[in-house]
């Protein structure tokens, strides 16, 4: 058995799981990145948000509810810190209320992650977050894949003749080139649309959108089959709104839509994605605020376990 990595969580035996700051899955609270295989990093922002507002308080809410989470994962049959080392990196540094200095800063801040040796693993924030931290990982890697799950595409145009929200992050990514729509699949995209051209903005951008009507009709292993042949080998990037899942099982969040997807169908779709050779990772759109019980926020440090666990097994099976 190969030893322990250097980074891994408190021992839940000897401090208990209420003890201690809340970082997480209990993970040290560290900023050096020589020897991390993976970084949590959070990206409290905002201001990107068109209706509800709040999540820049998610990441705090998802390390709170993370503290639960165990170390081997039974389905995939991983034993984290025997194959990984991680940290929690803290947030990266906004200023409320201005997008676009905050952007600016979100990226500086990525750019020290992405070029370390350690994946990262972005918590936010609304999902205008998104476009600052494929910008740090497309000048390393170049235009990644995107798999993105969302009720939404996230391609608008703009909003009152602005640019830049939480429900542009795309459309400009693929003006800069930091996506290739080639290799990209939105999934579960559902909801009403001001029209018609709406529902066709994915397949005019070249990228393959599986609606949330057609995941529920073909499944997860269908789906899961087009996402990956899609992908190939080339660099991926994974971006979770927390609105993929339906309302009834992810209340906290900024624009819910009816009709999604139970918390075993969101895992289950993320372990299905191993062997992706996937160079960052971001959940976004948690609001602590419209939560009962912190449900939403457990699912997404559930989610964000399977983020650590793909990383994991692809050291373990030396990829």
């Amino acid at each position: 058995m190969s030893k322990k990595k250097k980074h891994q969580p408190l021992d839940a035996m000897v401090y208990p799981r209420f003890e201690g700051v809340r970082t997480f899955m209990r993970l040290p609270y560290e900023t050096n990145l020589a020897e991390a295989d993976f970084a949590i990093a959070g990206v409290p922002f905002d201001t990107g948000g068109t209706f509800r507002v709040g999540a820049r308080f998610g990441p705090g809410s998802i390390r709170e509810n993370s503290l639960l989470l165990r170390p081997y994962n039974p389905v995939l049959d991983v034993d984290i810190f025997q194959h990984c080392s991680g940290i929690d990196y803290g947030d990266l540094p906004i200023i409320p209320g201005y997008l676009p200095e905050s952007h600016k800063l979100i990226e500086e801040g990525a750019t020290a992650i992405v070029n370390s040796p350690a994946t990262p693993i972005f918590l936010g924030g609304d999902h205008s977050v998104s476009l600052p931290l494929l910008r740090a990982i497309a000048a390393k890697h170049g235009p990644v894949g995107l798999i993105q799950f969302d009720a939404h595409s996230d391609l608008w145009q703009g909003y009152f003749g602005e640019k830049d929200t939480h429900g542009t992050p795309f459309r400009r990514a693929l003006e800069e080139g930091l996506i290739d729509p080639s290799r990209s699949t939105q999934v579960g995209l559902r909801g009403s649309l001001y029209g018609p051209e709406d529902a066709d903005m994915s397949r005019e951008a070249g990228i393959r959108d599986i609606t949330g009507p057609e995941l529920h009709q073909i499944g997860v292993a269908a789906a899961l089959e087009i996402i990956c042949e899609r992908a190939g080998a080339a660099p991926c990037y994974l971006t979770f709104d927390i609105d993929f899942v339906d309302p009834a099982y992810a209340p906290g969040t900024g624009t819910p839509e009816v009709g999604g997807f139970t918390g075993y169908q969101s895992l289950a779709l993320v372990r299905g994605l191993a062997g992706l050779n996937f160079v960052g990772y971001d959940l976004v759109e948690v609001m602590p605020a419209y939560d009962p019980a912190n449900v939403t926020s457990l699912l997404a440090a559930n989610i964000i376990y399977e983020f650590i666990s793909l990383i994991a097994l692809r050291q373990k099976l030396g990829k």
